[in-house]
């Protein structure tokens, strides 16, 4: 582990600076195929991205709340720098005064997006236990952005304490994962998402030998981890956690019950929660966001989502029972329900993947068939329908716009 801050590391402050300015765009532009490739210090917001006064009050708000520059006081001069290095220059100095906290978002798939704030020291201890899994490691391939925790875990601090270098952390971002098993080589860890690895895997190459995978931020279906497998990489591992949480749970195949970080420890007749150790000795307790199933002291598989209810008309309605009376329609392949945002209404909204062999006729008649089976309030007051459901950039589900629905 290296003795110094991450900050001082310019390249890894240079692709967090970059993937937060490039998911943020992103998101206001409505615009997925947005990413920081070949972005340098040099870059300038205002005439190589066309940023505006508006976004870049946005920006310049996301990043000094990231890195909690509100501490320093010098988060003002953002706007008045516009490249990428004069960003890095006042993040320094912020990090300088104050680096013992950031604060992640998390993705808003099940509603929207939340601020979670973590002590450095307690991402350094969890870097610290993950890289004693991940051992002679050469090289290390991010296909996940570094703003969120799972990225900055990964592709920020582990390196660090892998003892790699920055020329051995390389973006695959912006590449064909079904082109991952040609760029590949022996000793590399790949750190990628469900529907990342349901892409590199699925090409029929074969990987070099001791290539280790690594999957979270959504659960990883068995037929992925099996075609992994079949692929040749030595290990898919898969990390169990969540924004508001950190990490909780790892194990190396998808037979294996999941395995507690050495931190964690079990609540005795307790569940619903795990009991985390800080490096400064501190106990607090945490609540996964799943139902927990303990097979003894340490392990356990993860069970069904808590359903969270939403209010509409001031009651509580379960998008999941929504989706899955959606589900139940013989011409239904997939289906996502979500609150709408404020700007859209105070209703449910759907979107929806149909089958082959649904007609022009289908969104009346799947009209038809919720109105026959849901309570007024909880029928989604807005159905859009596409090929396939909408996800962001770490492959989780994300919100969709409501023009084309059909209400």
């Amino acid at each position: 582990m290296h003795a110094s801050p991450w900050w001082t590391d310019r390249g890894a402050l240079l692709r967090f600076v970059a993937d937060l300015a490039a998911g943020e765009l992103a998101a206001l532009r409505h615009d997925q195929f947005l990413l920081p490739a070949g972005w340098t210090g040099s870059l300038s917001l205002q005439h190589d991205l066309g940023v505006d006064s508006l976004e870049l009050l946005h920006l310049a708000g996301s990043l000094a709340e990231a890195l909690q520059m509100h501490r320093s006081g010098i988060e003002d001069y953002l706007l008045a720098r516009r490249t990428l290095d004069g960003w890095l220059d006042i993040a320094t100095a912020a990090l300088q005064h104050w680096d013992a906290e950031l604060t992640f978002r998390t993705s808003g798939s099940s509603g929207e997006p939340k601020r979670c704030t973590h002590a450095l020291a307690a991402l350094e201890q969890e870097a610290a236990s993950l890289a004693a899994l991940f051992p002679r490691r050469r090289r290390l391939l991010l296909a996940v952005p570094s703003h969120h925790i799972y990225g900055f875990l990964f592709g920020v601090l582990l390196p660090r304490h892998l003892g790699l270098e920055a020329d051995q952390v390389v973006s695959v971002r912006a590449r064909l994962p079904s082109q991952l098993a040609r760029h590949a080589l022996p000793g590399d860890l790949v750190v990628g998402h469900p529907q990342f690895w349901q892409a590199a895997t699925g090409s029929g190459a074969r990987f070099p030998e001791d290539v280790t995978g690594v999957s979270s931020t959504a659960p990883c279906p068995d037929t992925v981890a099996e075609q992994a497998e079949a692929a040749g990489l030595a290990s898919l591992v898969q990390i169990y956690g969540a924004s508001e949480t950190g990490g909780l749970g790892w194990r190396a195949s998808h037979r294996d019950a999941y395995r507690l970080l050495p931190y964690l420890e079990r609540v005795p007749g307790l569940d619903d929660e795990v009991l985390r150790r800080g490096p400064d000795g501190v106990v607090r307790a945490l609540a996964p966001q799943d139902g927990l199933a303990w097979c003894g002291a340490d392990r356990f598989t993860v069970g069904a989502r808590r359903d969270a209810a939403v209010q509409v008309g001031g009651v509580n309605v379960f998008p999941e029972r929504v989706r899955n009376v959606l589900l139940a329609h013989p011409l239904v392949e997939d289906a996502a329900v979500r609150l709408m945002r404020p700007d859209e209404g105070q209703r449910l909204k759907a979107f929806v993947v149909p089958r082959p062999g649904a007609g022009a006729a289908f969104a009346q008649e799947l009209r038809a068939w919720a109105d026959a089976r849901l309570a007024p309030l909880e029928r989604p007051k807005a159905i859009t329908l596409g090929p396939q459901l909408p996800r962001g950039a770490l492959g989780k589900p994300a919100d969709w716009r409501l023009e084309y629905s059909h209400s």
